[in-house]
């Protein structure tokens, strides 16, 4: 078989593939997701083994782990082989050894205190206190988002996500490394963690900031 693009065909075609090759469930319905997020993304155009590699790109340019992203590609690999196309397969990537691979790998203190210190070495107030905050309340990073001026003046921090609440606490000593830290950079309100043009941080600029931190 062969084909200039991924039709919906083609899908459900390579799902029958892997039935047939008595793949597990969990294997078969992950394997036929990242062939679709694959066709999605090249959204009908030619099937090029350069598609190919911009596609593994973008996934690279991320925040996934190296595990994840070799998931992906060999869900690709497989639906190009069953088209086939193996001019078009991907190479895995290399995975090397980490500070830390994603949001949903825990750092423990140590590795914490280690990204502090590289911070204060660059100068960095900013990511140094975002570490900081991290390690001493255990949210997440895409929670740093709520810890603004004034719940910080009162000790506690709201968390609302995916309709869950929760409030944690801001240690006293954070709280006032916080508070000084405002008044420095003139926040009178609201976030505290805001990029220089003013915005709040994405989720992606502050893992890229921790990683550049762990090299």
């Amino acid at each position: 078989m062969s084909d200039r693009t991924i039709t919906s065909e083609h899908l459900s075609g390579y799902r029958e593939a892997l039935r047939a090759a008595e793949r597990s469930v969990s294997t078969l319905e992950s394997y036929i997701r990242y062939a679709h997020e694959f066709a999605i993304w090249l959204d009908q155009r030619e099937l090029t083994h350069q598609a190919a590699a911009d596609w593994k790109n973008t996934l690279t340019e991320g925040l996934l782990a190296a595990s994840t992203i070799n998931c992906k590609i060999a869900a690709a690999n497989g639906l190009l082989s069953y088209l086939g196309r193996p001019d078009c397969r991907l190479r895995p990537v290399r995975r090397q050894r980490q500070l830390f691979r994603d949001e949903r790998r825990e750092l423990t203190r140590e590795e914490y205190g280690r990204l502090v210190r590289a911070a204060r070495d660059e100068k960095d107030e900013r990511m140094a206190l975002v570490m900081e905050t991290i390690c001493a309340t255990g949210i997440r990073v895409s929670e740093l988002k709520f810890i603004t001026l004034e719940r910080v003046g009162v000790g506690t921090a709201r968390i609302s996500l995916k309709g869950k609440i929760r409030i944690i606490m801001v240690p006293s000593r954070l709280r006032s490394k916080l508070l000084r830290y405002a008044s420095r950079q003139g926040i009178r309100g609201g976030e505290l963690f805001l990029s220089d043009s003013g915005r709040s941080l994405s989720r992606k600029q502050i893992w890229a900031h921790m990683k550049a931190l762990s090299l």
